[in-house]
């Protein structure tokens, strides 16, 4: 039926269920020689006639009352399409699709949506937790409006700082240097390290401070998953580089870093190539609004 119209599907649906090209018309508020011509233009475009002419008026072929059929089903699918538009052009009542990083999953989230939904509680947020690296993919194929990264996309992608948090070494308790409150990188240098997969935009923050402090320790385990990093570290099983705010979950020991540049920014990201939907924009400007939140020092 690709050269048929919505329109005129409605009206074979309704030639169906009057059973008359006359009355039709009339229930249509369209001319009989107008309903006539969609009607021929379907049967054209299908190759199969749909109605029989009888001395009541008109019944349904066998093609036609498979026609019949299929055009319910694609006029229903289209008003629900229409109704779920509806909903997402609602302000008030839409659907937002948020991503985020998996270490904002018990911290900024939450806080985030907490005070939405008290300014908008029927607006439904989906949320998709994920690394940096899959949370670009969603963002460009539109599976997410929203997301809350560590990393300022490149591309047509706005940023809005949030949160910026102090990156902390964590160690097992019986770690030489467990005693400490603060450690330089280079300390760690012949430490093992735990860390993210390459790839990861955590993985590029420790890398860079890593770089930056002249060391290359030996990786012994890698997870997207920082509390299981933790529990590495928990073990003995070398030392991680971890946000404050995720330290010390696991009975680990969390040392300062001299370097000052031992920190992260979390910020809103979205596409700027294409309008958000009006709930999306919504949520938006009140996450960047009621910025910055939880400022680590």
């Amino acid at each position: 039926m690709a050269g048929v119209l919505i329109r005129d599907l409605d009206w074979i649906v309704a030639l169906a269920d009057t059973g008359h090209v006359t009355d039709t018309a009339a229930v249509l508020g369209v001319s009989q020689p107008t309903l006539s011509r969609a009607l021929a233009r379907v049967e054209d475009e299908l190759g199969v006639r749909l109605f029989e002419r009888v001395p009541t008026g008109i019944i349904t072929t066998p093609d036609g009352e498979l026609v019949v059929e299929s055009a319910r089903e694609v006029l229903a699918r289209h008003q629900q399409l229409e109704r779920e538009l509806a909903v997402r052009r609602d302000p008030d009542r839409g659907v937002v699709r948020l991503a985020f990083l998996d270490s904002m999953a018990t911290s900024l989230v939450p806080q985030v949506l907490r005070s939405f939904h008290e300014l908008a509680p029927l607006v439904r947020v989906e949320l998709t937790q994920e690394p940096g690296h899959d949370i670009l993919r969603d963002l460009r194929s539109g599976a997410a409006e929203l997301a809350i990264t560590s990393t300022r996309p490149e591309g047509d992608f706005a940023w809005a700082p949030l949160q910026e948090e102090r990156l902390v070494v964590i160690v097992g308790r019986n770690h030489r240097l467990h005693q400490r409150k603060q450690v330089a990188l280079s300390d760690l240098a012949d430490d093992e390290l735990v860390t993210t997969p390459a790839g990861f935009g955590h993985r590029v923050l420790v890398d860079g401070l890593l770089a930056d402090a002249g060391v290359a320790p030996k990786v012994s385990f890698e997870s997207a998953d920082l509390v299981t990093i933790e529990g590495l570290v928990a073990a003995g099983l070398g030392f991680a580089i971890v946000p404050e705010a995720q330290a010390g979950l696991s009975g680990t020991i969390s040392l300062r870093i001299t370097q000052a540049r031992a920190r992260r920014t979390i910020g809103l990201t979205w596409r700027t190539d294409r309008p958000l939907a009006p709930a999306a924009a919504r949520l938006r400007d009140h996450v960047v609004d009621h910025a910055p939140y939880g400022t680590t020092r």
